[in-house]
């Protein structure tokens, strides 16, 4: 990262005329070699395509997709760009053109409200009213699913972030699964003394830099959380100072890896036990089975304590969405498939390939781990907090996530931090609702 104490934060009119020379390149891109990797997007018969950024989902795809058939008469045809920066670029020139796919994978809140206020996307009111209707989702998703009154998405999935521990490490140190900020502490000091790195922390990538203040700062204060994010309390508030104050607190004790850690190597490195707990979302429980770790017998998770016991309980849910192009070449069998998506039957054959949690209700995960969580989270009664990624305008998010990452790389103080990420905030909520006024 290259925040410090000393450089000034780039002015936003000059990363909008950045972003903006970025999306011109996009399209240059496109115009030369075709959307998704040269991918046909034009219709095919019996199936709608996808636009997505993740390749390693395409057989889950193809699987809901023989799913959805039985219901609709169309299979599913993932078109997969591995760069997130150019897929995003392609979406955002194709989606009111001929060329935009049937469907189109992408973050829900902000991220989806942003693509929905640049017009070309189908209101989805109707298709999630029904659904809502059979209690096939959860309606506390409207707010990251609606921009203006109206439906532009239907979620993907729902996801959870907790702490994976490795259970045999935990046996044979005698620890357990920690329920308060007391035992939290006692498992990453027992785990210290022996050698072992208590937890992961990266930011590679640039978003895992906000996993940890996400999870700081809601467990301080879930309420005042939901207020940060709404633009409605400031980033120099005592709860979010609090927050900085505890994380740079467990970065002096050694107990967070180096942020240039890798998260890709997280599954081994618990099953290794030289890391012992690792915080991420629940759909990273399919990374723990390719590296060979039984879900129940290896591995477990929890959700990070609150630090006060009188603290409200909260999650942190994260939920991708699907959005449909107004011009998609197969918009009627598109409109078929994103009416059928959270059917128990396809989401049963989604879900078990995802190994994770279902975004209906109606359908428990079939992976111990996650399912123990929805148990958790239902019985707790805790309260669902959006991702951070998701959470408000997408040029205020990473750039706050760019100071989160420089402070993770020690190149800036809690204080300086907080300042520089409150200034931005100021500034971007203004933008964002000069331009809805």
């Amino acid at each position: 990262m290259s925040a410090t104490d000393r450089t000034p934060r780039t002015p936003a009119p000059l990363a909008r005329r950045r972003l903006l020379a970025g999306m011109a390149a996009g399209a240059a891109v496109l115009t030369a070699g075709g959307c998704a990797r040269g991918a046909g997007t034009s219709a095919q018969p019996g199936t709608t395509s996808i636009s997505n950024d993740n390749a390693t989902w395409d057989d889950g795809y193809r699987a809901a997709g023989r799913a959805l058939k039985k219901i609709t008469g169309y299979e599913l045809r993932p078109l997969s760009n591995p760069s997130v920066t150019s897929y995003q670029q392609v979406v955002q020139m194709t989606l009111q053109t001929s060329k935009a796919s049937d469907l189109v994978k992408w973050a829900s809140g902000y991220q989806l409200k942003r693509l929905a206020r640049a017009g070309g996307l189908t209101d989805l009111t109707g298709v999630w009213e029904r659904y809502a209707d059979r209690g096939w989702l959860r309606r506390a998703s409207k707010e990251a699913v609606f921009y203006r009154g109206k439906a532009y998405g239907i979620p993907l999935y729902e996801s959870y972030y907790v702490l994976f521990y490795s259970k045999p490490l935990f046996r044979r140190l005698g620890l357990k699964a920690p329920a308060s900020w007391d035992e939290l502490m006692h498992c990453a000091e027992v785990l210290q003394r022996h050698k072992v790195t208590p937890f992961l922390a990266s930011q590679v990538g640039g978003w895992p830099a906000t996993e940890w203040f996400q999870e700081f700062v809601s467990k301080v204060d879930p309420q005042f959380y939901r207020r940060l994010v709404a633009g409605r309390a400031s980033y120099t508030d005592e709860p979010a100072r609090r927050a900085m104050e505890l994380w740079h607190d467990f970065q002096r004790k050694g107990w967070m890896t180096s942020p240039d850690f890798d998260q890709a190597r997280g599954p081994g490195a618990l099953k290794e036990g030289t890391v012992g707990m690792f915080l991420h979302g629940t759909w990273q429980a399919a990374g723990m089975s390719a590296a060979g770790i039984e879900p129940g017998k290896d591995y477990g998770a929890f959700i990070l304590p609150t630090v006060r016991p009188s603290t409200p309980r909260s999650v942190i849910t994260e939920s991708g969405v699907f959005a449909v192009p107004s011009r998609a070449a197969s918009h009627g069998a598109a409109m078929k498939n994103v009416g059928a998506w959270l059917s128990p039957s396809v989401q049963r054959v989604w879900s078990d390939f995802l190994q994770d949690s279902s975004a209906n209700p109606k359908v428990a995960a079939s992976n111990p781990v996650v399912a123990a969580l929805q148990g958790d989270i239902a019985r707790e009664h805790r309260l669902p907090l959006v991702r951070y990624w998701e959470s408000g305008p997408p040029s205020l998010i990473q750039g706050n996530t760019d100071d989160l990452g420089g402070f993770m790389a020690g190149q800036t103080s809690p204080v300086t931090t907080l300042r520089r990420m409150q200034e931005r905030a100021h500034d971007e909520w203004a933008a964002w609702r000069r331009d809805e006024a």
